[in-house]
C-alpha cells in the first residue's frame, strides 16, 4: 500500500474532520454492542483508530480500549488527545499494521471504523485484516467496520469537492478529485491540502489514497472465509435502513462463528 497520512496531511486531519458526529457514531455501535453481542462488551481493538476519537469516547463510556494504527503521526496526535483528556489508564494506542499486529491478547469486539477495511487494497489485505480481527476476538466476539457501498458508487459515481475549514489563524482548504478503477473495486481518491494564514500560505501537501469498495456477496464471502458469521450490513449511520444505490457508506456487523 503507497504511504498516506502523512505527518502535513495528519495535521489538518482533525480539523477536516470536525464536523463528523463521533458521539453519534459511537451511540451506534454501543447500539449495536447491545443488540449483537454475545455476552456483555467490555474490552474493544480499535483496528485503524487515527488520531483516536472513537476510542476516547469509548473509553469515556466505561469500555476497555486498546488503538492500533501504522501511522505513527496519527498515533502521535491520538496520544496528545489522550493526555488533553486526563490520565485514562482504560486507553492505550500502539503502532502496527491491522493485518498483522499482534496485541497478545482477545477482546469482546474489534472496530474498522471510517473506512479502514478499504485500504486493504488486495483480496489478500482484506483477508489478512479480518483473520487478524478474528484472532484477537473471544469466542462469539463482535466485528464492526463501515465501508462504500460498491453500487452507491457506481451509481453516483465520485465527484471533484472543495472542503474549507476556519482555524485559529485563517483556513485550510482541502481539494479533491477522484477516479474509478473499476475492475479492482478501487476509487483513487487525489487530496491537495493549503493551510493559510493572514492570507499567506503556509503549509501544502498532496496524497493520492486508494480505496476499496465493497459488494455485499463479497463481503459475505470474506467475512465467512475469515471465521465470522454476517451479522447485519446497514445504511451508515442510518443503521436500521437497508442500503441501496444512494447509500455510499454502509455499516457491517459480523460475530465470531
Amino acid at each position: 500500500m503507497s504511504k498516506v497520512f502523512g505527518p502535513s496531511y495528519v495535521d489538518a486531519y482533525d480539523a477536516l474532520y470536525h464536523d463528523k458526529d463521533y458521539p453519534a457514531e459511537c451511540d451506534l455501535i454501543e447500539r449495536v454492542f447491545q443488540t449483537y453481542g454475545d455476552g456483555a462488551v467490555r474490552s474493544v481493538l480499535d483496528m485503524g483508530c487515527g488520531t483516536g476519537t472513537h476510542a476516547i469516547s469509548l473509553a469515556q463510556r466505561g469500555y476497555e480500549v486498546v488503538g492500533v494504527d501504522r501511522s505513527e503521526s496519527m498515533l502521535a496526535h491520538a496520544r496528545k488527545k489522550i493526555g488533553n483528556h486526563g490520565s485514562n489508564s482504560s486507553v492505550v494506542v500502539q503502532e502496527g499494521d491491522i493485518r498483522s499486529v499482534d496485541v497478545q491478547r482477545q477482546f469482546d469486539a474489534a472496530l474498522m471504523m471510517f473506512a479502514v477495511l478499504g485500504y486493504q487494497l488486495e483480496d489478500t489485505d482484506v483477508l489478512a485484516a479480518l483473520r487478524n480481527a478474528r484472532r484477537h476476538l473471544r469466542a462469539g466476539g463482535l466485528l464492526l467496520f463501515d465501508v462504500w457501498y460498491g453500487p452507491a458508487v457506481l451509481h453516483q459515481q465520485p465527484s471533484p469537492r472543495v472542503k474549507v475549514v476556519p482555524t485559529a489563524g485563517g483556513h485550510t482548504v482541502r481539494s479533491a478529485s477522484a477516479q474509478l478503477d473499476i475492475r479492482r473495486h478501487i476509487c483513487l481518491v487525489r487530496f491537495h491540502v493549503r493551510r493559510l494564514e493572514g492570507g499567506q500560505l503556509v503549509g501544502e501537501t498532496e496524497e493520492t489514497h486508494q480505496v476499496r469498495y465493497f459488494f455485499p456477496l463479497e463481503l459475505d464471502l470474506f467475512l465467512k472465509s475469515s471465521g465470522f458469521a454476517p451479522l447485519r450490513l446497514g445504511a451508515f449511520p442510518r443503521f436500521d435502513s437497508d442500503p441501496d444505490d444512494t447509500t455510499w457508506n454502509v455499516l457491517g456487523v459480523a460475530r465470531v462463528s
